[in-house]
């Protein structure tokens, strides 16, 4: 699946599935390496860190839903994940 804004996640191996959980483990990646450089900050920022937390927990709870999820479902899954992560990457 090729995402329009230039993430490929089609050369993965897999179905819609498991493109979709690699996606969903990108973003959750992201968010547990970001966790971390705030939390060991001089002075860390504990607004940023909640709402890294709460991002996270958003993501973790749309990986458990993969495991009921038919391939239509996980195909629009990883195309809202792949968005997601070249948001985060941007900010």
């Amino acid at each position: 699946m090729t995402d329009p804004d230039g993430l490929d996640f089609s050369g993965l191996e897999g179905g819609a599935e498991e493109q979709a959980a690699d996606a969903v483990r990108a973003v959750v990646s992201w968010y547990n390496t970001q966790l971390l450089a705030e939390q060991r900050s001089p002075v860390p920022d504990e607004e940023r860190i909640e709402e890294l937390r709460s991002g996270r927990q958003a993501a973790l709870a749309d990986q458990q839903q993969l495991a009921t999820a038919d391939s239509q479902e996980a195909a629009r899954i990883t195309e809202v994940y792949a968005a997601r992560l070249k948001e985060l990457d941007a900010s």
